[in-house]
């Protein structure tokens, strides 16, 4: 489980061990764990996404000794980065497309090599509804997230025919500390760069405040993996999970383009 100290990641962690499931989970820094070290069943372990050495030591300290003990990889941890795609040094941009899609993909890599090996696992990618509907003034995290979807998209149709099995996990607006976590540029909310950039950062505070708490995504997860089938997952509200995706599918770009800078406060 990479991304497991905090949001999701950590929802995701309580849910699998509440159902007597070891988890080895991932975080930048040991001290980010200390809350979960304590636990039955738990075992912390440092990853840097930028960092290809860490990703296959992590993967080293799967059970036994070839490292292919894991059965469930939950690629989850990112992070994201809010402003002007312009008006921010491009090295803001690649630095968190290397995290977010270059070291996902590495930890998708590792994983995806020892479970075909084995001819079993489940590699689940947790991308975002970013990938229908792109949120304001984050290029590279919906870079990232379309990347990831896409190449989950991939994994699915190499593993068929396998005992692999791969999930598409997008969810939507949680309840969680992502926007405080978020790296602001110093033009993000400056109405010079762009007018409509406070209203977009006020429309993605609001949009988190009022989302579901992430317990229900640990649910909607548990749920994809009792399934035991590969494809795409949506988790969080109801209009978001069913209507969303449906319109996206439907409705003429234009429209969809409309309707999301409405949503997000930045038409």
């Amino acid at each position: 489980m990479t991304g497991a100290s905090g949001g999701l990641g950590l929802a995701f962690v309580e849910m699998l061990l509440s159902e007597g499931v070891a988890v080895w989970g991932t975080a930048r820094s040991p001290e980010r764990l200390q809350v979960l070290s304590a636990r039955p069943g738990f075992t912390p372990l440092v990853l840097e996404l930028n960092d290809p050495e860490s990703v296959e030591r992590a993967f080293l300290a799967a059970p036994g000794d070839t490292g292919h003990g894991f059965d469930l990889v939950v690629n989850n941890a990112g992070y994201g980065v809010f402003g002007a795609f312009a008006a921010a040094p491009f090295s803001t941009w690649r630095e968190q497309l290397q995290a977010n899609l270059i070291g996902t993909a590495h930890v998708a890599h590792a994983a995806m090599r020892r479970m075909r090996a084995k001819n079993r696992g489940c590699l689940v990618n947790v991308s975002s509804m970013a990938v229908e509907y792109p949120l304001p003034f984050m290029s590279a995290y919906n870079i990232a997230k379309s990347g990831l979807a896409a190449l989950s998209e991939s994994l699915v149709f190499e593993s068929r025919g396998s005992a692999v099995t791969v999930i598409d996990f997008r969810p939507g607006d949680y309840r969680t500390a992502f926007n405080q976590a978020m790296q602001v540029t110093s033009s993000a909310v400056d109405p010079a760069t762009d007018p409509r950039l406070p209203a977009a950062w006020r429309s993605l505070e609001a949009n988190l405040a009022l989302a579901p708490k992430p317990e229900r995504a640990a649910a909607d997860l548990r749920r994809a993996l009792l399934a035991d089938r590969s494809g795409t997952v949506y988790s969080g509200g109801i209009v978001q999970t069913r209507l969303a995706p449906l319109f996206a599918r439907l409705a003429p770009a234009r429209l969809r383009r409309a309707v999301a800078a409405r949503y997000f406060g930045a038409a």
